[in-house]
């Protein structure tokens, strides 16, 4: 049995976001990424291979990062997670949103935005 082909676009996208998080990026590329993949990031070029290096280098610069996924939220073919990121475990880090579109079951797009967690604020809710 294909394990892979068992798993929901919720839990395809929380696996791929928890394996490049580990440091296991290229995993993580080869289990969930189509060929045809495109993304939303501006300060990277829009293939598949760019935002795969970068994401490289950010594991290898940071490898006790922290992914810690606050809702996950599945509608047909899109996927929002969001997620408190941290660098390292002393990092205060920030609220991540990924937005993935899944096609014939692997992500062919991928929108992220980001917001650093101040260090003190007014509000008494918190970011999460």
């Amino acid at each position: 049995m294909n394990m892979k082909a068992t798993l929901t676009h919720k839990e395809k996208a929380v696996s791929f976001l928890q394996l490049v998080a580990s440091g296991k990026v290229e995993e993580a590329y080869q289990k969930y990424i189509s060929p045809e993949f495109r993304h939303h990031n501006p300060y990277f070029r829009g293939d598949v291979n760019s935002l795969m290096v970068a994401m490289q280098e950010n594991a290898a610069l940071n490898p006790n990062k922290i992914l810690e996924v606050k809702h996950a939220i599945g509608e047909a073919e899109m996927v929002t997670v969001h997620s408190h990121v941290r660098q390292n475990p002393d990092d205060i880090g920030g609220a991540v949103v990924h937005i993935f579109r899944f096609q014939d079951d692997q992500i062919v797009e991928l929108w992220d935005v980001g917001q650093p967690i101040p260090e003190d604020s007014p509000n008494e809710n918190g970011m999460f």
